[in-house]
């Protein structure tokens, strides 16, 4: 007569295979649309719709990525991009947050911030380029400083939602069971509108690059993205062009995954107030 194996052995082989096919499909599904994509690019390239040198194969623009990557010359310009990125994002982010939460809990701090930043976010980070030039000159504290301005529209729009968007009765929960106004803040106000606070912290970090490649080149700064873009555009090397706009894909990528996930989960998600 066989031994029979434990059920609880069993038990533990299937979870394990369905974790695994479970883990299996998300990566698939995740990957599907960039296969998609990469894929009608590769046929459009081959088939010769455009010139090769304005358009070219995967192959051509994964060489391109490769030898600068070999060269330094793709590290010191990602490196060079990212430390003006994170300085102007970091005051972004400071003074975003903090004038939000003025905003959203003081009234007259609201009634003089609103008008000025509702009439400052609409206008393109671009625009305000030339004026920051002439005050700082060309070079990295014009750039860092031009970043830090427009970077920090959406932060402030999105922390004073949040705050106001705190309920009511949790705050008056609160002092009911005798919450002074530094343990209201971190216990329900902080923590009420933390969700909005990280979606402004992403909206403005996609507002920094987007300004940040685009002045990089106007500032005259001898190293970043942006410059390799621009520069690589006087020569129609699009497979250097794309090279510096996957870098910037792969970092905008690398930051959802690394920081703002990591965030979420351990704050907001943990609390139960989003789903994961």
């Amino acid at each position: 007569m066989s031994e029979l194996k434990p059920a609880a052995a069993v038990d533990w082989g299937g979870t394990s295979r369905r974790q695994g096919a479970s883990l299996i499909m998300r990566f698939v599904e995740a990957l599907f649309p960039f296969v998609v994509v990469l894929g009608l690019w590769e046929l459009v390239a081959h088939m010769g719709v455009f010139p090769a040198r304005l358009f070219p194969t995967l192959e051509t623009v994964a060489g391109a990525f490769w030898r600068l990557t070999i060269s330094g010359a793709l590290p010191h310009h990602v490196l060079e991009t990212l430390v003006r990125l994170f300085v102007g994002f970091a005051l972004a982010a400071v003074a975003g947050v903090a004038i939000g939460i003025l905003m959203g809990r003081i009234r007259w701090v609201e009634d003089m911030a609103l008008p000025i930043v509702s009439i400052g976010a609409p206008i393109p980070g671009l625009a305000y380029a030339p004026i920051f030039l002439m005050w700082f000159g060309l070079g990295n504290p014009a750039v860092i400083l031009l970043v830090a301005v427009v970077a920090t529209f959406p932060i402030v729009l999105n922390t004073w939602t949040g705050v106001k968007a705190v309920k009511e009765i949790w705050v008056r929960s609160a002092q009911a069971m005798g919450a002074g106004d530094g343990s209201l803040f971190v216990r329900v106000v902080l923590p009420g509108a933390l969700p909005y606070i990280l979606t402004g912290l992403r909206l403005g970090l996609a507002q920094a690059w987007r300004i940040l490649v685009g002045v990089e080149m106007l500032a005259a700064v001898p190293w970043g993205l942006g410059w390799m873009i621009f520069g690589a555009r006087e020569f129609l090397a699009s497979d250097i062009m794309l090279s510096g706009i996957f870098a910037i894909g792969v970092i905008g990528l690398v930051l959802e995954k690394l920081v703002f996930q990591r965030i979420e989960q351990a704050t907001v998600v943990r609390w139960g107030m989003v789903t994961g």
